[in-house]
């Protein structure tokens, strides 16, 4: 693509998207449980700057809105992948009983295509963690098709201005992408919730991607810089802006390995508990890399 008003993610404000809503959504849907210090009752909450609700539209994998959300999953046109996953091979045939299932393969190839189900690839949730609530519609633990994403996708273009659907539809068939996994974890206390999504498209795409979400985050000043991530230099973490006394706050994620755009969304109680959140995003990352393990 050449039209700089579609491949060029700068020229759209970042409202210009929809807006990606992070899992934790209050405690009645399972969100986070906030000390009652931390929120009493009655309080009015302090009038947002407009500087403030520019940026919280932009949250969740904040670049992205400028492509209407190729970043939350939206945008199957077409898949078209030369390179198909490998089958599990047929058990030998022995006097042994054979086992009552065969594990589905899952991993990465040389060339960092991945293989295998979206769900087995996300990070399987830890012990200090339980399943989270909803991230929106797609749920805590799903993995979204072709067919699920593209009725979202027809959607959502109907919010974009007219003249620029022909040319949003061809890019989204030019990513081919592929599929989109979702999974929310909460942290046994209820002071963390954090959610980890995998978009399966082009690795070029993917890459140019990410490295625009590093550039958008880091050059805008509109974002707190977040931590490293040791061992994954490809991943870059920020911060939502917030007043020193929030009780709440936001850290998102983007890395880029292979055809697979990992976004990671964390909402808790402040001060947040990076450690903790860098920790997971590197158990995701290893799992992913290139071979990448397998059952």
């Amino acid at each position: 693509m050449t039209d700089s008003s579609v491949t060029d993610p700068v020229a759209p404000e970042p409202q210009a998207g929809p807006v990606v809503s992070g899992p934790a959504a209050g405690p009645e849907a399972g969100g986070l449980a906030l000390p009652e210090a931390a929120a009493p009752a009655g309080a009015a909450a302090p009038a947002a700057s407009t500087t403030s609700r520019r940026v919280a539209r932009a949250g969740g994998a904040t670049v992205a809105a400028a492509l209407v959300g190729v970043v939350i999953g939206v945008g199957i046109i077409e898949v078209r992948y030369d390179d198909p996953a490998p089958t599990a091979a047929a058990a030998p045939s022995s006097a042994a009983p054979a086992p009552t299932a065969t594990p589905t393969p899952f991993g990465a190839k040389p060339n960092g295509n991945h293989f295998g189900s979206l769900r087995d690839l996300l990070l399987p949730v830890p012990g200090d963690f339980g399943l989270g609530p909803d991230d929106g519609p797609e749920g805590n633990d799903t993995e979204l098709t072709a067919d699920q994403l593209a009725a979202t996708f027809d959607d959502d273009l109907g919010h974009v201005p007219k003249e620029q659907q022909d040319k949003l539809r061809q890019y989204f068939k030019d990513l081919h992408i592929k599929a989109a996994g979702v999974r929310t974890y909460k942290s046994r206390l209820g002071d963390l919730v954090v959610g980890i999504k995998l978009h399966q498209f082009n690795q070029q795409e993917v890459q140019k991607m990410n490295e625009y979400t590093a550039v958008f985050t880091g050059d805008t000043g509109l974002f707190r810089l977040g931590p490293t991530v040791p061992g994954h230099p490809e991943a870059h973490c920020y911060l939502m802006p917030a007043p020193p006394s929030a009780p709440i706050d936001r850290m998102e994620c983007s890395a880029a390995e292979g055809d697979l755009l990992v976004v990671l969304s964390a909402e808790g109680v402040a001060p947040l508990p990076k450690d903790k959140i860098v920790a997971l995003l590197t158990q995701q990352l290893d799992r992913l890399a290139r071979p990448g393990a397998s059952i």
